[in-house]
């Protein structure tokens, strides 16, 4: 397993070497998750993890300190050895690639019980040769969504093992993590108790496991909020964990428990008090915080949902992806209901019951997949052991010719489905596409990425007003400070940068001059800054792009591709940057 585990990760090492020299983090959200890791070590409350470099100080945040442990863990134990930014390089690499290793090993050991020592090897092959889950595990991708794929790997994990208290410990404490770092993780919280309830249904004698996993799921989510939220733990929310999302949980668990009174009795009896319990968790949300059941983007206001939400592919389905991304996504998954079909088909006894969980469970989350495309990394990993059914018996198949030159040539050709969604992608990148519009990007040298942006720290400290999706990065590797990032719960402010470079001139001055801007920062070619030129063709940045001068924007000469002029406000004339 190790030997795999070395061998994914000095591919992932060599494939990304340049930008990992460079330490340029893949997504804005790794470049916040390291500022806010930086900021707590350099003080900032464990309760607090607003970003008070955005909009004035006022930009808070949802995110979980949880997934900050193991970063900080790194920095904290090699920064008196390596310094500060060397341990902050090293743990943006070390800390996927761990990730990686913990992934890896959960599938191998669902493997291992699932199919035994035959399917390990094929399922991490598959599992390490699955695009969407290893982007997540990549050096330098930092976000949560890597442990989102390890905690509910876990807790199958619990799913499937024998049915005991301890299974239920694993499964609950796993699912309590997850949600506790971010509700993303719902649905497949949802569909694991859903599919170990359905079991109960079926096999009485897993009511122990059921109800501990339930109590164990409540009672450590109710501890985590506690610990990570502090004197926040009452504040309402729908995009994290809060007290509405925990008497949920508590309702649930609780039901459950109670249900253990007709566990001798049939089948039907066992639905209704589950349905029953089901109806319960729903009428506490709907009672407590029906906001919620808008989801936590309901509420944007329309500039925002239209120009900055829709425009977020990870959050949206897999139609309205690329084709080859989309291909990439869901073919392990799809792969892998085909197997867990053929190993239920097979099986017999508890077997087949294990097979029958997986099965219900992989179609729940190739479901929740195609809705929302960032929940691929998920359903590639929990499908990689089904998926190696097939590849094992296909195998089997090649190997098992006698002529050595046709055998060699089968197992090679079989070897090729170990890798479905790059063979699906790459079969529909040589498609030619017919008729696709071509797009001019930028009228200026665009930005190669945001690298570019780095030479704004020459300049003296100020407010910079810059596009959403480049201003972690910014904020990351210069002293200044900024207006808004893409975090939903600061729209006000994601609307002001949009209005500042979509609405016409005298529009967007009022803008930046009320974000009390300094400077104005493009990186031309970025496709956010299409995206307003293609919106507003007589907006402030098209008209910028033409080449169009204002008297209240004096350009700044610096380096490379990124354009930059300082905002000239009235009385702060010839004053320096604050």
């Amino acid at each position: 397993m190790l030997g795999g585990w070395a061998l994914a990760a000095l591919v992932l090492l060599v494939a990304g070497w340049s930008t990992i020299v460079a330490r340029v983090l893949p997504d804005a959200d790794d470049s916040m998750r390291l500022l806010e890791v930086r900021d707590w070590l350099a003080g900032q409350s464990w309760f607090d993890v607003a970003q008070h470099r955005l909009n004035g100080g006022d930009f808070p945040m949802h995110w979980s300190r949880l997934v900050d442990l193991p970063l900080a863990a790194v920095i904290v134990l090699l920064r008196p050895l390596l310094g500060g930014a060397v341990a902050e390089h090293v743990a943006v690499v070390a800390v996927p690639l761990l990730t990686l290793l913990a992934a890896l090993a959960l599938v191998a050991s669902i493997a291992r019980r699932l199919g035994g020592d035959a399917l390990v090897i094929p399922a991490m092959l598959m599992a390490g040769l699955a695009i969407p889950l290893t982007f997540q595990m990549s050096p330098l991708r930092i976000d949560h969504h890597g442990w989102q794929s390890v905690l509910a790997l876990a807790a199958t994990r619990g799913l499937i093992a024998r049915a005991r208290v301890r299974s239920g410990l694993l499964t609950g404490l796993s699912l309590a993590t997850l949600l506790t770092i971010s509700l993303e993780g719902l649905p497949v919280a949802a569909a694991i108790t859903g599919v170990a309830a359905l079991a109960w249904i079926v096999q009485p004698r897993r009511g122990a496991m059921l109800r501990t996993a339930m109590l164990t799921l409540a009672g450590a989510a109710i501890l985590f909020h506690a610990l990570t939220r502090g004197p926040g733990f009452w504040l309402p929310a729908c995009d994290a964990m809060a007290p509405a999302w925990l008497a949920v949980l508590a309702i649930a668990a609780t039901g459950v428990a109670v249900a253990a009174a007709v566990e001798r009795h049939g089948p039907v009896t066992r639905l209704s008090a589950l349905g029953v319990t089901a109806a319960a968790a729903a009428g506490t949300l709907v009672l407590l915080a029906p906001a919620c059941l808008a989801g936590p983007f309901g509420t944007l206001p329309p500039l925002v949902y239209q120009v900055w939400y829709l425009g977020v592919l990870e959050g949206r389905p897999v139609w309205e992806q690329q084709p080859v991304w989309a291909a990439a996504t869901m073919a392990l998954p799809l792969a892998g209901l085909i197997g867990a079909a053929i190993a239920w088909h097979d099986a017999s006894g508890e077997a087949r019951a294990r097979w029958a969980m997986v099965a219900l469970l992989l179609l729940a989350t190739t479901l929740t997949a195609l809705a929302v495309s960032r929940a691929g990394a998920t359903a590639n990993a929990l499908a990689a052991p089904a998926a190696a059914v097939w590849l094992t018996q296909l195998l089997t198949r090649a190997r098992a010719i006698r002529k050595q030159v046709p055998r060699v040539a089968a197992t090679l050709a079989t070897l090729t489905l170990a890798a479905p969604g790059t063979l699906a992608a790459t079969a529909l990148n040589a498609v030619p596409l017919h008729g696709a519009a071509t797009t001019q990007l930028s009228h200026r040298p665009p930005c190669s990425d945001n690298r570019d942006m780095r030479v704004l720290a020459t300049l003296p400290p100020g407010v910079v007003f810059a596009p959403i999706d480049l201003t972690p990065a910014l904020l990351l590797d210069t002293p200044h400070r900024a207006v808004a990032g893409g975090y939903h719960r600061a729209a006000p402010a994601i609307a002001r940068v949009i209005t500042g470079f979509s609405a016409a001139p005298a529009a967007a001055r009022i803008a930046i001059h009320a974000a009390h801007a300094d400077y104005l920062a493009v990186c031309p070619g970025m496709q956010e800054m299409v995206a307003y030129r293609d919106r507003a063709p007589d907006g402030l940045w098209a008209r910028l792009e033409r080449g169009e001068r204002f008297q209240w924007l004096r350009p700044v000469p610096v380096r490379g591709p990124a354009l930059v002029w300082r905002v000239i406000h009235p009385l702060r004339e010839g004053r320096s940057a604050r």
